[in-house]
């Protein structure tokens, strides 16, 4: 990106220099900005935990794509002027055609698949009826935008409509009734196929009445393949995010290096408010109760688990857990209502936010480890040097003295299960936003 606009706006001839896997996604890239022949080099694989001297002979050597001495391609990529077909910007068409030929269901299927628009399974093929029983879901108008989405912030954003959101909801099986759901989760502009080599999934959590009139599920099994709400609505979040932001393509939009099962529904749930003890997630965020809302969360990765609170020693295990994740990603506590109780018993915290403050104060460790942990240093560290707070204060801290892992407002409670038994996890995941539903209906 860096290099793309110094060359379109300043003029300055550059070379961008990336590992071999990202030689697809970054001409893609210079493509979708109208910059075809931009010019890169390419260094082998893995650059992370490489010693100096290893680095070193990856520059003195050869470039793994094109075969030339990486310096020689360097310095004739600055120094060779662009011929007039490099100057040129191109125009991407972003049309599509509305319908396409109709088929046996056999040889559709068939074409969803091969031309990426499914998560390859099966799918309710969007025929003209199926959509707009769909649209009937909603009093918004077919053609109306309902936002942008990309798959990255290096890329432009896709603008599409409510017919497109119905199509995908159909795709997934979804009922009418969901539809204001899942345009909700559209208009949110937040992906559920982000590109990032940690193989990011997105976590959608349900509000206020709409759970009940559609019937979804918080209690027994919610997080699992349980209820066809859930189901069909995380499905299409899913579906929606690839077909409308341009493609989720491995090597081309999508750098995941391992991949994330729980992208295939987007971990789509409703929160238990009848059970909990606490304020629900979405009046914490500036909501009231009678209002329904669905709030996402981003970059699910890692998750630690445990059963109950044991009377002893279960500051230490908690502790123990939230040690289990790593320092850039912040906890989200899923808990049964079990252990939400527990937690007022055990620990007096009668709201969500005497909970979230003492995670905050004891989630922490040395400042040494935390200052060597790889996404730290990555993401962390340069906005330290540049005297960022609260990072620039951390980085003062002595190698021993214990700094907190995370930022308090990054922290949240979600309660959800249907007590058969006090199991609860901490998922690592970042909060983004809530959006309300009751627009789209």
């Amino acid at each position: 990106m860096h290099c793309i606009t110094l060359e379109s706006q300043y003029g300055v001839p550059t070379v961008g220099v990336h590992a071999k896997p990202f030689a697809s996604v970054v001409r893609s890239v210079a493509y979708t900005k109208g910059m075809p022949h931009q010019r890169f080099a390419f260094v082998p694989m893995p650059v992370m935990g490489k010693t100096y001297s290893e680095l070193k002979a990856y520059i003195d050597g050869i470039d793994p794509v094109t075969g030339k001495p990486l310096m020689e391609e360097i310095v004739e990529a600055l120094t060779k002027p662009l011929s007039d077909q490099e100057k040129q910007k191109i125009k991407i068409d972003r049309s599509t055609p509305r319908l396409i030929d109709p088929d046996n269901e056999n040889n559709l299927q068939r074409l969803f698949l091969d031309n990426g628009w499914t998560d390859h399974l099966p799918i309710v093929v969007p025929t003209d009826e199926r959509v707009a029983a769909m649209l009937s879901g909603t009093r918004r108008k077919a053609d109306e935008v309902v936002g942008t989405m990309r798959p990255t912030r290096t890329r432009e954003g896709w603008q599409f409509t409510v017919e497109k959101v119905a199509v995908n909801a159909v795709m997934a099986g979804a009922r009418p009734e969901y539809l204001p759901v899942i345009l909700a989760l559209a208009a949110s502009e937040v992906t559920a196929r982000p590109s990032t080599t940690t193989s990011g999934a997105t976590m959608a959590v349900v509000n206020g009445p709409i759970r009940h009139q559609i019937g979804m599920n918080w209690g027994i099994g919610a997080m699992g393949p349980y209820n066809h709400a859930n189901a069909t609505i995380g499905r299409a979040f899913g579906l929606l995010s690839q077909n409308l932001q341009g493609g989720s393509v491995p090597g081309e939009t999508y750098m995941g290096s391992q991949g994330n099962n729980y992208a295939y529904n987007s971990i789509t749930y409703a929160e238990n408010e009848e059970r909990s003890p606490w304020t629900p997630l979405h009046v914490q965020h500036g909501f009231n109760t009678s209002d329904s809302v669905v709030s996402l969360f981003r970059h699910c990765r890692t998750t630690s688990f445990q059963m109950g609170l044991r009377e002893k020693h279960w500051r230490d295990h908690v502790q123990y857990l939230l040690r289990g994740l790593n320092p850039h990603t912040p906890p989200t506590l899923i808990l049964d209502p079990i252990v939400a109780r527990q937690f007022i018993d055990r620990g007096g915290f009668d709201t969500k936010d005497k909970l979230i403050q003492w995670i905050y104060e004891h989630a922490t460790m040395p400042a040494s480890i935390y200052w060597d942990d790889q996404l730290i240093q990555n993401y962390i560290h340069p906005r330290a040097v540049k005297g960022e707070e609260p990072y620039a204060t951390k980085l003062k801290a002595a190698a021993d003295e214990l700094v907190p892992m995370f930022r308090l407002d990054e922290i949240k409670v979600v309660v959800v299960g249907g007590e058969t038994n006090g199991y609860w996890r901490v998922m690592g995941c970042n909060y983004d936003k809530s959006v309300s539903i009751d627009g789209w209906k």
